[in-house]
C-alpha cells in the first residue's frame, strides 16, 4: 500500500548474531528489548498445565524424511544479513541476498552483497552475484518481488548519494534467471512499490520528495510531483499522494498538507482535500484527518467515491495527544479504534462503521493499544466474522476477547479443554491470547496464525486464568474458528501451515541450550505431534519459512553454525513432507462441517452468522493424506432468520454488558439524532438496531430505521472543512494510524513473496522498560539474552521477531 508498509507485509525481520557479544533480539526500526528473570511474585497462582501429545516416528518415516531433506551451508560468505523472497506462485524459485556492510565508524564506506538462486524451493542454491555485477545491494530494501504469480524481481543498489546523480536497479521479468540494469534520475528514499495487478506499474518517492512513476517496469521513469509525503493506489490505477506546498516546513505537523488524485497514471490530477494531517485508504474508503476550526480537535472525514465526495465520520472528535486506528476494512465495513484522552491512557475503544464508512456504533470498550503502536487486533481469516483482540481491564489485567459476529458481541474465550485451572481461580479461568504487544516485548515469538484454505484452524501462543501472563506462552490451538481451544505444545515455538492445513509444522523457540536440531509436525490440526531430527550439527536458529499461502508442503529452516575456524556459516534445511503423505486425499477423507455450530443451540439458527450458514467440505482428523495444490475450499450456504445478532447497536446507542439489547446513549438521548451527508442534513429514526453490513439474514427481527433527509444545508460535500492552512495549530505530531491486520496477510499472499532479514551486530546490556504494568512478570525465565564469548559457545538464543504491519501515515 505505502511504501514503508512493504517490508512489514513481506514479514521482513532482523536477528542479530553478535561475535564474542551477548546474543539478543531487535526489531527492525525499534529500540532493542532484553528480557531479564524477574522477580518472583509470591502471589501468583499456580501455572495451569497440559500434556502435549506426542506420537513415535516409524523407522520408515525416519527414512523418508532423511531422504528428502537438504542441507545447504554458505560457505565463506561474510555477509551479515540474509533477505529471503519467494518469486512467484508455485514457481519453486527463491532469491537470498546476503549483505555486509563496513562498520558505522570505519573510514571506508559501502559494503558487499551476494545473490543466492534456488529453483527447486530451497532443496539447493547457485550464486549468481555475477548477473548484478556484483553490486552492493541495500540492505534495508534490496530485494523485491512482484505481485501475484509475476516473475519480477528488483534489486535496488546502494549507491552513495554525493557520488551520484541517481540511484540504480537491476530488473528481472523471468524470475532471477536474468537481470537488466538501470541508471535511475533519482535516489530512491523507500522501497519501489508494485501495482497490485499490473506489476509493470512502479511508483516510489525520491529523497527529495519527489514521486516517480514508470510503466515498463523500471525501463523509464516520470517525475510527477513534488513535496510529495506518502502515497497510496486506491481502486483500479486511481493513485493518491499527499504533498506539501513549496516553502512550507513540517507541513504534515502543522495541517498543511494537500492530497490529490491521479486516474490516468500522472497526466492530470484533482485536489480532492487541503489542509490535512494525514490520510489512509482501505477497504474502498479514503480517509482524511483533519482540524475543521482553529482550536478545534481533529476529525476523521471518509469517502467512498474516491475522493469525489467528502462526508464527517460520525465518531469521537481526537486531541493532539490522541489518534485514530483503522484496525480492519473491507467494501462493506470499517473497524476504527479511537484513543482515550491523557497522554498514556494505552486503551480506546472501537466502533464499527456503515457501509458508507459515516455512522459508526460502539463495538468495543477498553481495547488495548500500546504506546509503542501495536495492536493486538486479529482477523481469523480461516472464519467468516471472526476476531480476536485484548482488553485493558480497569484493575490493569489483561485479558483476550473474541467475536463471531465481526464486533456485534465480544466475549472471553473458552478454557482449553485439556487445561486444569487451579482451585482459586476455577471460576475465572480463561485462555488469553498473546498479540503484538506480547512480541514487541518479547514474550512471545509469533503472532496468531490463520489461513482461509485452512478452514476453523487457528494457532496461537496464549496462557490460561484470569488474564495474560508473561510466563513462558504455550501453543493452543483451535479447530472451529475459535470456539474451542486445546494446548497443543508446551512453551514457545514458531509454527507454519502446510498443504491448506493438511500438515502443521513448528520449531522451538529459544531452547534452553540456543541450538535447535528438530523439527515437529501434525497431520491432526495439532492434536498430536511427531518429532524429526533435520540435522546431525544443531543450528542458532534464525527463522522458518515456506512459499506464502499454504498450498506448499516444503519448509525451510534458517539458521547458523561455526565452521572449523569458529566464525558463523549461514545453513538452510528445506524439508520435503510431500514424499512423507504421498496419498492424494479422496471423498472418503472428507467429511461436512457446519461452521459456527454450538452444542445445544436451536437447530432453525444453528450455524447462522451475518445471515447464513456455511458447511464446509473438511479433512477428516485420522486421514493421513495430502489435499495437494489443487485443492480448493468446498463450501455450502444457506440463509437464516434475522435476529438481534444480526444488528449492530446504532449510531447514538450502545449494547449493554451481558445483554444483546442496544441502549440509547447518554450524551444524544435529549436531541433528535442528525447527520450531514453530501452537503444535506440527514435525520435519522431508530429503535437503536442497524443490520450489519454483509449480514444475509431473511424476515425475522426487523426493527424500524428511517432515514429522511431534511432541507438543511450543511456544508461542501466535495472538500472537508479546514481551518486557515496557515494557522497557528499546535505542534505536536497528527498521525492517522492504519493497521491492517488482515490486509496484511492479504498482501502477502498477493505479492507472493515471504521477506525476511537476518543480522548479525553486536549491542552492549539494556534494561527493558515495560510499558504496561499489567503484565505479571512471574518467576519463569523470560530471558533472551546470553553471554557467550564467541558464537561456538553461545549459549543463548535469537528469536525471529517480525515486523509490526502498522503503518503510520503522517
Amino acid at each position: 500500500m505505502y511504501g514503508h508498509h512493504l517490508d512489514a507485509a513481506w514479514g521482513r525481520t532482523i536477528v542479530d548474531i553478535p561475535t564474542g557479544s551477548r546474543i539478543e533480539t531487535q526489531q527492525d526500526g525499534d529500540q532493542r528489548q532484553v528480557l531479564s528473570r524477574p522477580e518472583r511474585d509470591t502471589t501468583a497462582s499456580p501455572r495451569p498445565t497440559f500434556t502435549a501429545c506426542k506420537l513415535p516416528l516409524t523407522p520408515l518415516e525416519h527414512r523418508v524424511l532423511d531422504q528428502n531433506t537438504h542441507e545447504t551451508g554458505f560457505h565463506g560468505d561474510d555477509g551479515s544479513s540474509f533477505t529471503v523472497i519467494w518469486v512467484g506462485d508455485g514457481t519453486g524459485v527463491i532469491l537470498v541476498l546476503s549483505t555486509i556492510s563496513a562498520p558505522l565508524d570505519s573510514f571506508f564506506e559501502g559494503g558487499s552483497s551476494r545473490l543466492y538462486r534456488s529453483a527447486d524451493y530451497g532443496k539447493s542454491f547457485h550464486d549468481i552475484s555475477h548477473l548484478i555485477n556484483n553490486t552492493f545491494i541495500r540492505k534495508e530494501f534490496g530485494l523485491q518481488a512482484g505481485p501475484g504469480n509475476s516473475q519480477q524481481v528488483i534489486l535496488t543498489a546502494d549507491t552513495p548519494v554525493l557520488d551520484n546523480t541517481g540511484g540504480v536497479i537491476f530488473t528481472s521479468t523471468d524470475a532471477g534467471v536474468s537481470f537488466k540494469s538501470v541508471q535511475l534520475p533519482f535516489h530512491p528514499a523507500q522501497p519501489i512499490t508494485f501495482h497490485f495487478l499490473n506489476p509493470e506499474y512502479l511508483v516510489v518517492i525520491s529523497i527529495d520528495g519527489g514521486l516517480w512513476l514508470s510503466l515498463d517496469f523500471g525501463a523509464v521513469w516520470k517525475k510527477v510531483h513534488e513535496g510529495t509525503q506518502s502515497f497510496t493506489w486506491g481502486s483500479g490505477i486511481t493513485l493518491f499522494f499527499s504533498f506539501s506546498p513549496k516553502g512550507t516546513v513540517e507541513a504534515d505537523r502543522r495541517g498543511e498538507l494537500f492530497l490529490k488524485r491521479t486516474e490516468d497514471l500522472g497526466k492530470t490530477f484533482t485536489t480532492v482535500a487541503h489542509s490535512i494531517f494525514s490520510f489512509g485508504y482501505v477497504g474502498g474508503f479514503l480517509f482524511t484527518s483533519v482540524i475543521e476550526t482553529l482550536g478545534a480537535p481533529r476529525v476523521i472525514y471518509v469517502s467512498s467515491d474516491q475522493g469525489d465526495h467528502f462526508n464527517k465520520a460520525q465518531l469521537p472528535s481526537a486531541s493532539t495527544e490522541q489518534f485514530y486506528s483503522v484496525l480492519d476494512g473491507d467494501e462493506d465495513m470499517i473497524f476504527m479504534h479511537v484513543d482515550n484522552p491523557g497522554e498514556e491512557s494505552y486503551f480506546g475503544t472501537v466502533y464499527t462503521s456503515d457501509d458508507r464508512g459515516i455512522l459508526y456504533s460502539k463495538s468495543l470498550e477498553r481495547h488495548l493499544f500500546g504506546g509503542e503502536g501495536k495492536s493486538d487486533f486479529t482477523n481469523v481469516t480461516s472464519m467468516r466474522g471472526v476476531y480476536l483482540t485484548n482488553i485493558l481491564e480497569e484493575d490493569g489485567r489483561i485479558r483476550t476477547v473474541i467475536s463471531f459476529n465481526r464486533g456485534g458481541e465480544w466475549t472471553l474465550l473458552n478454557k482449553p479443554q485439556n487445561v486444569e485451572c487451579g482451585e482459586d481461580s476455577r471460576n475465572d479461568c480463561n485462555l488469553h491470547i498473546h498479540g503484538e504487544h506480547s512480541r514487541y516485548n518479547g514474550i512471545t515469538p509469533m503472532l496468531p496464525l490463520s489461513d482461509p484454505t485452512a478452514v476453523g484452524l487457528v494457532i496461537a501462543h496464549g496462557s490460561v486464568g484470569d488474564s495474560i501472563s508473561s510466563t513462558r506462552p504455550d501453543v493452543y490451538v483451535s479447530e472451529d474458528g475459535g470456539y474451542k481451544w486445546r494446548g497443543s505444545l508446551r512453551g514457545p515455538h514458531h509454527y507454519s501451515i502446510l498443504d491448506a492445513g493438511g500438515l502443521v509444522v513448528a520449531v522451538e523457540a529459544h531452547p534452553m541450550d540456543g541450538q535447535i536440531n528438530t523439527i515437529k509436525f501434525s497431520t491432526d490440526e495439532g492434536q498430536c505431534w511427531k518429532v524429526y531430527n533435520f540435522t546431525e550439527q544443531p543450528i542458532f536458529f534464525a527463522g522458518l519459512t515456506s512459499e506464502p499461502g499454504t498450498k506448499t508442503m516444503n519448509i525451510s529452516v534458517w539458521g547458523y553454525r561455526p565452521e572449523e575456524d569458529h566464525q558463523p556459516m549461514w545453513v538452510v534445511v528445506t524439508i520435503d513432507f510431500q514424499s512423507l503423505l504421498t496419498r492424494e486425499c479422496g471423498n472418503q477423507d472428507y467429511v461436512q462441517w457446519l461452521a459456527h455450530a454450538r452444542e445445544g443451540g436451536d437447530l432453525a439458527t444453528e450455524g447462522c452468522v451475518l445471515g447464513y450458514k456455511e458447511t464446509f467440505r473438511r479433512l477428516r482428523k485420522l486421514s493421513v493424506c495430502r489435499n495437494g495444490r489443487d485443492y480448493v475450499v468446498s463450501r455450502q450456504k444457506s440463509p437464516c432468520p434475522c435476529t438481534r445478532e444480526d444488528y449492530l447497536c446504532d449510531y447514538g446507542y450502545y449494547r449493554h454488558e451481558n445483554s444483546s439489547e442496544c441502549m440509547r446513549q447518554l450524551d444524544t438521548a435529549d436531541h433528535a439524532l442528525e447527520v450531514c451527508l453530501n452537503g444535506e442534513e440527514e435525520e435519522l429514526r431508530t429503535l437503536g438496531y442497524r443490520k450489519i453490513p454483509s449480514d444475509k439474514c431473511e424476515g425475522g427481527f426487523t426493527p424500524l430505521r428511517i432515514k429522511e433527509t431534511v432541507n438543511r444545508h450543511c456544508g461542501n460535500s466535495s472538500q472537508p472543512p479546514t481551518a486557515s492552512p496557515y494557522s497557528e495549530t499546535p505542534r505536536e505530531k497528527m498521525l492517522l494510524i492504519v493497521v491492517c491486520v488482515g490486509s496484511g496477510i492479504v498482501i502477502l499472499v498477493a505479492v507472493a513473496a515471504a521477506v525476511y532479514t537476518v543480522r548479525r551486530m553486536g549491542y552492549g546490556n539494556r534494561v527493558p522498560t515495560y510499558r504496561f504494568s499489567v503484565l505479571q512478570l512471574r518467576d519463569d525465565d523470560c530471558s533472551i539474552a546470553a553471554d557467550p564469548e564467541s558464537v561456538a559457545s553461545s549459549n543463548g538464543t535469537s528469536v525471529f521477531p517480525v515486523d509490526s504491519d502498522d503503518d503510520l501515515i503522517e
